[in-house]
């Protein structure tokens, strides 16, 4: 890290940094600078266990996350100190359910807001045993998640469903590592938030992730910001504010305006840049995916989450992420990356499964939903915390050279594999 850090530093615009703390975690070689840079365990030599708070207001910024900027300018989101830390609390207490006795575990990148939240400010903020862990998920071998669990106990699990796929396929291909031969009985809930069963009083629906945490006025809008009626798709929205939402995007309001509240909706609804529909009799939410992953093919309009869950419903996929790509016939076509359960195809084979696999969409959903283009391969291009980079899949698939920053990937060999079509 010290290397990317005195680059920052040299690019200018740092002048209010006088300190880098550097802590010695592996021993290789630092480049310490001389009247800036100090080791860790020199500033806290001496130190007193209690540090007494700097009281503020509830509105004083606690946080800036900023993204990666590998799209476009990187913008920094604002958090406050009284209305993101109860939403932390309150999520840990009603979703999670946390108790004295729970142990916590969630998996996410402590550098994304996931990790911010449930790593950092949540459990700390109400006192709960929780695991920090860094690493991978598939070293030594892939059934470190689930020892881990076994080891240490855990009751409240928190991690990425792409990350319990592979997983599950890893251990088909290596039995030794499948779950099903470790003791997981400690764990009593798996969980998510914002629009969220709550534990014992939200009954479940697959695909569904029911209704919305108290507080959070969700709905469904179409293109002009009017609420659509249950059964039908349109933008996810939220209408009032929430204690936990982002206040503004730092040293730029106005960008803040545009990309949260959009003037097509008023400029008085909140965009979470996801396509959603309502169930017509019981008003469940289900997400279709976000706003920018819904296909316009030959003017039928198709969310890539409905895709994805007809491929992996395939007894022979585990895992599978759908984009778009240009096409000159239909405006835009399907394009499929797959991860089977078996070794990745070839060939001949390659072409066989994916036929199988288009006319099994086709029967799912429809003719017009069938992927044009399949390819296959041992994984998805995924971070550490297993999310999986989209915006890469988007570049193969448009046959563009990789250009982003993959320095996340916990795989960047992958995506040459990912590069041929079946």
């Amino acid at each position: 890290m010290t290397p990317a850090v005195d680059a920052g530093i040299a690019v200018g615009g740092c002048e209010s940094i006088k300190t880098v703390v550097v802590f010695k975690r592996t021993g290789g070689p630092c480049n310490m600078v001389a009247g800036r840079d100090i080791w860790w365990q020199d500033a806290v030599a001496g130190q007193p266990d209690v540090c007494e708070p700097e009281w503020v207001g509830a509105e004083h910024p606690l946080f800036l996350l900023y993204t990666s900027g590998s799209t476009g300018k990187p913008k920094g989101v604002q958090h406050s100190s009284g209305g993101y830390l109860l939403h932390a609390i309150l999520t840990m207490k009603w979703t999670f359910d946390i108790k004295p006795d729970d142990v916590f575990w969630c998996t996410a990148d402590i550098g994304w807001v996931t990790g911010h939240t449930y790593i950092t400010y949540g459990p700390l903020a109400c006192g709960a045993t929780e695991i920090v862990f860094e690493g991978v998920p598939t070293y030594p071998d892939a059934g470190r998640f689930w020892k881990t669990i076994e080891k240490h106990k855990v009751s409240i699990f928190y991690t990425a469903p792409t990350a319990i796929r592979s997983l599950i396929k890893a251990g088909e291909n290596a039995p030794t590592t499948h779950p099903k031969n470790y003791d997981l009985t400690s764990l009593r809930i798996l969980g998510s938030v914002m629009i969220t069963p709550l534990p014992g009083v939200t009954p479940l629906v697959p695909g569904s992730c029911t209704l919305p945490f108290p507080g959070i006025a969700a709905a469904i809008v179409d293109e002009t910001g009017n609420d659509v009626e249950w059964g039908k798709g349109g933008f996810l929205v939220v209408k009032k504010p929430w204690p936990a939402m982002i206040r503004t995007i730092y040293g730029d309001p106005e960008r803040y305006k545009k990309s949260y509240f959009p003037v097509d909706f008023g400029g008085n609804l909140y965009l979470a840049g996801d396509g959603a529909m309502r169930d017509a009799k019981t008003g469940y939410f289900t997400i279709m995916g976000r706003i920018d992953d819904v296909l316009n093919v030959s003017g039928h309009r198709m969310g890539t989450m409905e895709i994805e869950s007809a491929l992996v419903s395939n007894p022979l996929v585990a895992e599978a992420a759908v984009v778009g790509r240009p096409d000159d016939l239909t405006g835009e076509a399907i394009c499929a990356f797959v991860v089977l359960k078996q070794s990745r195809p070839t060939a001949e084979e390659a072409k066989k499964i994916a036929a199988e696999l288009r006319n099994w969409v086709g029967k799912e959903i429809g003719p017009i939903a069938k992927p044009k283009d399949i390819r296959f391969g041992e994984n998805l291009p995924k971070t550490r915390s297993g999310k999986i980079m989209r915006r890469l899949l988007r570049s193969l698939a448009k046959g563009e050279e990789i250009t982003q920053d993959v320095s996340t990937l916990e795989n960047p060999g992958i995506l040459d594999q990912l590069k041929q079509n079946a």
